[in-house]
């Protein structure tokens, strides 16, 4: 038996934000059903009780939205209490969850605490770049509410990484948001390329991240994390830490670096199954875990389909001297696949020429030294 990764939607897209840029928003005014409301405790039962059956060995529930926090503190206590009741196998169970922050209190950081919760906690920098985009209902910032959750979060205990979604205009304020999040004591990163909406032109909207400036990006940020690492200074970087696994002859668990897609089950609110957060679409539904079980489900015909046409679109990669770490990238940037090449790799290639020599010096160290490498 596979380990299995799960990601939920217990609140489908709900949310009590309104961000500019929100991909799934998008994503669900392009299906036929907007909304699945929220996952009832019977669903959720099965869909545990179904995971824990087929998993071998390991079965994360990463728990996501829309904004998850919505559905209510007694569905993750219930969540754990079933998680415990059907692991008759003893099973790793790893949970997280991805919030917006606004519902974070006392009560959920204890929680999160105790049941060891991973959480990823959506921070877009600074305040005048953050409040930009990720408005509430009635169009104000919340920049100041994120941070008292990140701040309630570090006084639990409670793990977390920062999301930070890199549109244009993160872009440009990349070294005064690396300045302040090592300032604030948030050392765990993680950067998002910002998507356009499903059919329009890349880099026409006013949030949109251009070629250009994710490679001015990447580049900046690698300086700064180059600088902080090497000087012995605690600095956690997705991105970066997973190229390095990479030279270390690692595997990446980035989605991106992969080298091709991967079914992540996708479980909306009713309880369909889809393989990948960017394709919750009505084509690429897979069925349903309250009538098929995870075998069904990821060796359907959908399923193996979209498995194949993500090896699209990589014909450029093959005579590239980066492809060994680049591995073509997302396939939402590849899109449409019939066309070939990603939208941003003008960016990776201008990116991996500046940084790839200092990465690999720093693997030659690690491999000199017996260092532990990436966290």
């Amino acid at each position: 038996m596979p380990a299995l990764n799960l990601l939920i939607k217990p609140s489908s897209g709900a949310c009590n934000l309104r961000c500019r840029y929100c991909f799934y928003h998008d994503e669900q005014a392009n299906r036929e059903t907007f909304s699945y409301g929220f996952m009832s405790e019977e669903t959720l039962e099965i869909l545990i009780k179904k995971a824990l059956e087929y998993a071998g060995g390991f079965c994360s529930f990463g728990f996501q939205g829309g904004e998850p926090t919505l559905r209510g503190l007694d569905f993750y206590r219930k969540a754990v209490e079933l998680q415990k009741k059907y692991n008759a196998r003893h099973v790793e169970i790893a949970n997280s969850i991805q919030t917006n922050g606004m519902g974070i209190d006392g009560e959920w950081a204890e929680f999160l605490h105790e049941n060891r919760f991973l959480v990823g906690l959506s921070l877009d920098g600074v305040k005048d770049v953050h409040d930009q985009n990720r408005l509430d209902p009635e169009g104000g910032g919340t920049f100041n509410r994120v941070l008292r959750a990140a701040q309630k979060l570090q006084a639990h205990q409670v793990e977390f990484n920062l999301l930070t979604v890199v549109t244009g205009q993160t872009a440009d304020s990349i070294a005064k948001t690396y300045r302040f999040y090592r300032r604030s004591g948030l050392l765990y990163q993680q950067y998002i390329p910002c998507l356009d909406p499903l059919g329009e032109e890349r880099g026409a909207s006013p949030y949109s991240l251009t070629p250009e400036k994710y490679a001015k990006f990447l580049k900046t940020l690698f300086d700064l994390w180059h600088r902080d690492v090497t000087a012995g200074r605690f600095i956690y970087i997705r991105y970066f830490e997973n190229l390095l696994g990479m030279l270390l002859g690692r595997r990446p668990e980035s989605c991106g670096l992969g080298g091709r897609c991967a079914i992540q089950n996708v479980v909306e609110a009713d309880g369909s199954v889809y393989p990948c957060d960017f394709y919750c679409l009505d084509q690429w539904r897979l069925g349903n875990i309250r009538e098929h079980g995870f075998r069904e489900l990821t060796g359907c015909e959908t399923a193996q389909r979209f498995l194949a046409e993500g090896r699209q679109g990589r014909e450029e990669c093959r005579e590239c001297r980066f492809a060994p770490l680049c591995r073509g990238g997302c396939r939402r940037d590849r899109e449409p696949l019939e066309a070939g090449g990603n939208y941003f790799c003008p960016a990776y290639q201008e990116f991996f020429a500046y940084a790839l020599p200092r990465l690999q010096e720093m693997a030659q160290t690690i491999r000199r030294t017996g260092g532990g490498g990436p966290r």
